[in-house]
């Protein structure tokens, strides 16, 4: 089952037109959701009555037939539990800090206004403080098309209720990238406003000074849209600011230096980044940056002053019921009360100067585009080393709002763990509508692969093998693969930058990989075996021959044989029969 990629745009057009009716989508949107329920339910806190839903679609419906203009008849949404929504209690995933809220945040209020109907509260990492989705009491959302991979947070379950298609679109928060890398990991857009632009009037604060709500959307279309509808000064809001929609003066565009790259062991988000890279120059120029400064202004979120205005947020619950905080989110942010006003000061100023060589780049760029991360993790992972890999995630994002700029997290790739790889465009202040532009410019020459196939019974614990040689059907060692229930996937080339030889001496014949930037496309097979099959598989190969990763034809990357530099000691270059069983076919 592939992930429906629902749009809001194309709803409220519906409704309008009379080709369907809000009752109607809202009766679509009802069922998806328990469906979905046996796979995820996780992913919410708390959810409005059927029958409340469908009194709320009912009336939109007959605002619309007294001829009432709304840009979102009738569709369906769902909030972070940070937000108020009212008749809904927010959370911020702590029971014991949970309430009643006595109206609906501005956002929420005016995406009803406009005919958007929420539909519930997701779950989140509580406090917002997180970027994995694993630290709640109310469950761990899990990768929507890796089950067995995090979600990215701290905006987990919007993530998913988008990505699952329950609904088109998800309000989420965005502190130190909150809103970008769900969006990566779960292939989807994921739009982190201006401070100010959006207001932050009924959210719970996790830093009051750099918070945004943000959204989640299947594409930019639906982006502008919400756009178009929440932003705009808040009175209300001491943090909200008069709109400004900041051009982008060229596509001049920053990447980070490539010894400053962070994989985290990784090669197949390397490989993305090089290839969305290579996309961008098509309708940009790519320039490289020092990234250290903005690294700097990262550190400071976490591993400076910064952390105590999370633990102001939380100082009540903190003195009063430490217990009822989750023991991670509690060590993050205990060290704040240890924070004097000395640190905060000589951060403030550390800060202005780093901000001042931040807008100093805008001189010289126009744009940034970074990896959104470096890295996706297992949720087993993430419990045996909560921390520090979480911080792994925040490496390309916690500077944007310490530095006042807007950012736009599209998708980039998939890996073949079925998780997303993303990018993010990042500008200065009040770019939004621009980011969205050069978004649209860079997906028009991307050619992504559409979203992979829903993982609903958690089945995606296996890995793609691409082989060469002896494993090939029919050849002698292929029984090491069908004795582990491998299944065949398809038979493709290699990228073109492979050579292949013919080993000297190896028994039975056995041909070497060679990646080279001088190659040609090499034929293989590709099967699919279970995580523990795989496992028993590789401690078989023996040296010289390893398992590494080999890119595809369609750019996508597998675990498949390469070879260490002796292997091709006294072997022949074969590179030129473009693959194993033409060799084979010659000698006979």
């Amino acid at each position: 089952m592939s992930a429906p990629r629902l749009s809001a745009s194309n709803l409220a057009a519906a409704v309008h037109d009379g080709e369907t009716t809000a009752h109607a989508v809202m009766e679509q949107t009802l069922a998806r959701i328990a469906a979905y329920e046996a796979v995820q339910p996780q992913i919410w806190i708390s959810r409005a009555a059927p029958e409340t839903l469908l009194a709320k679609a009912a009336a939109v419906d007959a605002r619309v037939a007294a001829g009432e203009h709304l840009p979102l008849a009738g569709v369906p949404f769902a909030a972070k539990d940070n937000i108020d929504v009212a008749g809904l209690a927010t959370t911020a995933a702590c029971p014991a800090f949970a309430f009643d809220p006595a109206a609906s945040a501005t956002v929420v209020a005016r995406l009803e206004a406009a005919g958007a109907i929420c539909v519930g509260k997701t779950n989140l990492d509580q406090f917002a403080t997180g970027l994995v989705g694993t630290r709640s009491p109310y469950g761990i959302p899990r990768n929507a098309s890796n089950l067995a991979y995090v979600s990215g947070g701290s905006s987990s379950g919007s993530s998913i209720a988008v990505a699952a298609g329950l609904v088109p679109f998800a309000l989420g928060t965005d502190t130190a990238g909150s809103g970008r890398v769900p969006a990566a990991f779960n292939h989807l857009v994921g739009m982190k406003p201006t401070k100010g632009r959006w207001s932050t009037s009924g959210l719970v604060p996790a830093c009051r000074s750099l918070d945004c709500i943000s959204v989640f959307t299947a594409d930019t279309a639906d982006a502008r849209l919400v756009d178009h509808v929440v932003a705009g000064y808040d009175a209300a809001d001491p943090w909200s600011k008069s709109l400004a929609d900041k051009p982008i003066a060229g596509r001049v565009i920053g990447v980070p230096k490539r010894q400053q790259r962070q994989w985290f062991g990784d090669a197949e988000s390397e490989y993305c980044y090089d290839r969305a890279l290579e996309n961008l120059s098509q309708i940009g120029t790519l320039v490289e940056i020092d990234y250290a400064p903005l690294q700097e202004a990262a550190q400071l979120l976490y591993g400076g002053p910064w952390v105590a205005e999370r633990t102001a947020a939380l100082a009540t619950l903190l003195a009063e019921n430490p217990g009822a905080i989750d023991p991670t989110v509690r060590a993050v942010v205990e060290p704040g009360l240890d924070k004097s006003a000395v640190e905060l000061f000589n951060g403030i100023y550390r800060l202005a100067e780093l901000k001042r060589h931040a807008d100093q780049l805008w001189d010289e760029i126009d744009a940034l585009a970074f990896p959104t991360t470096g890295t996706a993790y297992r949720v087993a992972e993430l419990a045996a080393a909560p921390i520090a890999l979480n911080s792994n995630l925040g490496f390309y994002t916690n500077f944007v709002n310490l530095l006042d700029m807007a950012a736009l997290a599209v998708p980039a790739g998939v890996r073949a763990n079925a998780t997303g790889f993303g990018i993010t465009l990042i500008g200065p202040a009040d770019s939004d509508r621009a980011l969205l532009d050069l978004a649209d410019a860079y997906l028009s020459v991307a050619n992504l692969p559409p979203p992979p196939p829903l993982d609903l019974e958690g089945k995606m614990q296996t890995v793609k093998l691409a082989v060469v040689g002896a494993h090939l059907k029919d050849m002698p060692l292929h029984w090491q693969l069908t004795s582990r229930n491998a299944t065949f996937v398809e038979a493709t080339t290699t990228a073109p930058s492979y050579k292949l030889y013919a080993m000297a001496d190896s028994v039975p014949p056995k041909p070497a990989l060679i990646h080279s930037d001088d190659g040609a496309a090499i034929a293989v097979e590709v099967y699919e075996l279970g995580v523990a099959e795989f496992g028993s598989f590789t401690v078989e190969v023996p040296a010289p021959l390893a398992i590494g990763t080999v890119t595809l034809a369609d750019g996508s990357s597998v675990k498949g044989f390469v070879a260490e530099p002796r292997a091709i000691a006294g072997a022949q270059d074969i590179t030129a029969l473009g693959g194993w069983r033409a060799f084979i076919a010659q000698k006979v």
